[in-house]
């Protein structure tokens, strides 16, 4: 358990406030317009799309977790008939990425959720949450959860507790920085700086 004030991080490292948090019934869906987006689940995915699109979507967060698997480690989370992969599409590119994992006793973790940096910004997001709310509920599931921090979009947070989400735990995360582990380029996540 940390004590009240601050705590040096480790050069090399980045630190982070992750919230938790967490749905016990299926929520209404918030009513949103999104044109031309359409979301296809993939059950033979190829792991080199899959990591361009992660890296689209999460780069400018540090996301680097699935980058530092190997294929065979990703693929066998990514074809497990309990791992639910989604990717929403704008005409022919990749615009998001959804993925509900059914792994727990009667749960599903909300694992990724995001979009490219061109659908930000508009209803692609609502929309997005509405696709993932729905297909995990139609399940035998009991609690939705996910987690974010505060590396993340900062309108992040906001959004899960608007789309039904109660927070209910926090947590601090140090790790090495992925962009000083050649995860990530150096110039990801400008926002924040490199130490």
């Amino acid at each position: 358990m940390l004590e009240s004030g601050y705590h040096e991080v480790p050069e090399g490292h980045t630190a982070s406030v992750v919230t938790y948090l967490e749905m016990r019934a299926r929520p209404p869906l918030r009513p949103c317009q999104a044109e031309g987006l359409c979301v296809t689940r993939i059950t033979t995915p190829d792991a080199a799309r899959y990591r361009a699109l992660f890296v689209k979507v999460g780069g400018a967060y540090l996301w680097s977790s699935r980058l530092e698997m190997s294929d065979e480690a990703l693929l066998a989370v990514l074809t497990d008939p309990r791992v639910h992969l989604y990717v929403a599409r704008h005409g022919d590119e990749d615009a998001g990425l959804l993925e509900l994992d059914f792994r727990g006793d009667a749960e599903c973790e909300l694992a990724f959720f995001g979009l490219t940096p061109d659908q930000l910004g508009g209803q692609a997001g609502r929309w997005l949450m509405n696709e993932a709310l729905t297909r995990a509920w139609d399940e035998d599931i009991t609690r939705l959860f996910v987690h974010t921090c505060s590396l993340d979009h900062p309108k992040a947070l906001a959004f899960y507790i608007r789309s039904g989400f109660t927070p209910y735990k926090r947590c601090v995360e140090v790790s090495p920085d992925a962009r000083l582990t050649g995860h990530l380029p150096k110039s990801a996540a400008a926002q924040i700086p490199l130490l």
